[in-house]
Formats: structure tokens, sequence, C-alpha cells
């Protein structure tokens, strides 16, 4: 399943929309951190990577914009797990 990820700066959202499912990732950008603090996927959409696939967009916009992450949404430390790589974007 490839989809796109789009980014809705007004919104505060990184999302993939499928038919008329969005799937999301919500952030707040406070100075030199960006928090991510809520991912939802459908239910019926779930178990396809789309959660995975948003949270890397959101950690590649976050290194290309010199921002520090703020894991707040309970999804970023499994995502981490599988992504070790992103870790190093995580603020102290």
């Amino acid at each position: 399943m490839e989809h796109e990820v789009r980014h809705n700066e007004k919104k505060r959202m990184f999302y993939i929309e499928i038919d008329k499912d969005v799937a999301h990732l919500d952030y707040a950008i406070t100075g030199d951190k960006m928090d991510l603090y809520h991912t939802f996927t459908p239910p019926h959409l779930r178990g396809n990577g789309l959660a995975g696939k948003i949270v890397e967009f959101a950690f590649n916009f976050a290194k290309q914009n010199n921002l520090k992450v703020i894991p707040s949404c309970p999804f970023i430390p499994s995502f981490l797990e599988r992504k070790p790589e992103y870790k190093k974007l995580v603020s102290d």
C-alpha cells in the first residue's frame, strides 16, 4: 500500500488520506522543539504501516528544519525501537 504523506501546516498535522479516511499525526512547535503528541489511524486501516510512515515523515521534517522531537505520543517509542536511527533527534 503506497500512499503519500502530506503536511497541513495550518492544522499542524502530517497525514495520509485514503478515500475519505485520514490517518494523521498532530504536532506543536515551540522554539526549536516539535512535540509529536497524537497519532491516529482509522481502525480498519491499522496494521498497514500508515502511522509509521507518517511518523518517519515527521522525524525527517524535524531533521530538515533543525528541530528536536518531543515524543509525547505513545506510538513513538515503538517506532523508535524499529527505527533507532531517529533517536538522535529526540529532545533531552
